[in-house]
């Protein structure tokens, strides 16, 4: 009879630990007198219809007390609505406690909305209580005399919290900050003005208004580091000689190549008279035939067309001879 009262006891101690937690999880009693302790006014089954809308309590309740405690002025509602909407209840309350400490105006709207924007309202608060610092890659830009100037620059910008909604990033700031520098270094006379007041590119990058439309104020950009680079200048001469070498030569090769067409076309000209020529030649003794039976031409004729043929020969080569012998006597006289 002892075992089973013992049996008993223990059934029921189990059975009231079951419920007691089940009542406790669904029940956030701890939560509430937390709450209630701190000063926050909120009903238990207002805890209760959180779990009903798939909210968890300790995410609205823990903001709602430090809010509370920080004099916010901030409704369950509101916290209520932005967890519902995705938003991060938690970070949006304390970029509220961090402004009003440091005296900037800001919503619960705003800040809400920062939040579902995707950026850290939290980091924004402290980005503007405290600067940061965005260091910009090396820029290489080229003055008017050809050398190239390698520009580094720090550029310290403060968060805009009104601008935050629909403003644009530091990628943007970057890129207007190196079009600045390329803007002033290329309106430069000469590399050694931009060496010599490297503030210049400082002050002319500023009055450009670069921050107009960013989540971002500039403060200041200051220049960390000037290099000079390569002679761009003579570089491109250099190429633009040779790129007119190339041209040139082009160009001679094709008067070349026209000059050795020409030469073989005047060559296939000659071969072809030559041709004629021996084709006439080779038709003379057939005509004289033609003109000795057919009685237009005598025998008389005929040899008087033989003597001449033969004295035209003699004097031909008599002349080459004395072309021979004038060319040897030049030769004796000139040793």
């Amino acid at each position: 009879m002892f075992d089973s009262t013992l049996v008993t006891i223990l059934l029921i101690g189990v059975v009231a630990i079951i419920v007691l937690s089940v009542f406790f999880s669904f029940f956030p009693v701890m939560l509430w007198i937390s709450a209630i302790a701190s000063g926050v006014r909120i009903g238990i089954i207002t805890l209760v219809a959180m779990r009903l809308r798939r909210v968890t309590p300790s995410r609205i309740v823990n903001p709602l007390i430090k809010a509370t405690k920080a004099g916010l002025g901030l409704n369950i509602n509101q916290l209520e609505s932005h967890y519902l909407a995705g938003g991060n209840v938690d970070r949006v309350v304390n970029a509220l406690i961090a402004a009003q400490r440091a005296n900037i105006p800001l919503e619960f709207e705003r800040a809400a909305a920062i939040d579902l924007a995707g950026r850290d309202v939290l980091q924004a608060v402290q980005m503007s209580v405290n600067p940061r610092v965005i260091e910009t890659p090396t820029v290489a830009a080229v003055a008017k005399d050809g050398i190239e100037v390698k520009v580094k620059a720090r550029v310290t910008v403060r968060a805009n919290i009104d601008r935050l909604v629909g403003g644009a990033g530091e990628e943007t700031i970057i890129a207007r900050v190196g079009e600045g520098i390329v803007t002033t270094v290329g309106s430069s006379n000469s590399h050694k003005d931009v060496l010599e007041n490297p503030d210049s590119i400082s002050r002319t990058v500023l009055s450009k208004g670069l921050d107009a439309g960013t989540a971002f104020e500039i403060l200041s950009i200051d220049i960390a580091d000037v290099d000079v680079g390569k002679n761009i200048g003579a570089y491109l001469q250099t190429e633009q000689a040779e790129a007119d070498k190339r041209i040139a030569q082009a160009k001679a090769e094709e008067r070349r190549a026209m000059a050795v067409a020409q030469e073989q076309e005047m060559k296939a000209k000659v071969v072809e008279m030559r041709a004629r020529v021996v084709e006439s030649e080779s038709e003379v003794p057939l005509a004289m035939a033609e003109a000795l039976r057919s009685g237009q031409l005598g025998v008389m004729d005929y040899m008087n067309f033989k003597n001449i043929e033969a004295d035209t020969s003699m004097r031909g080569s008599l002349g080459k001879m004395g072309e021979n012998n004038d060319n040897s006597g030049d030769g004796n006289s000139k040793k």
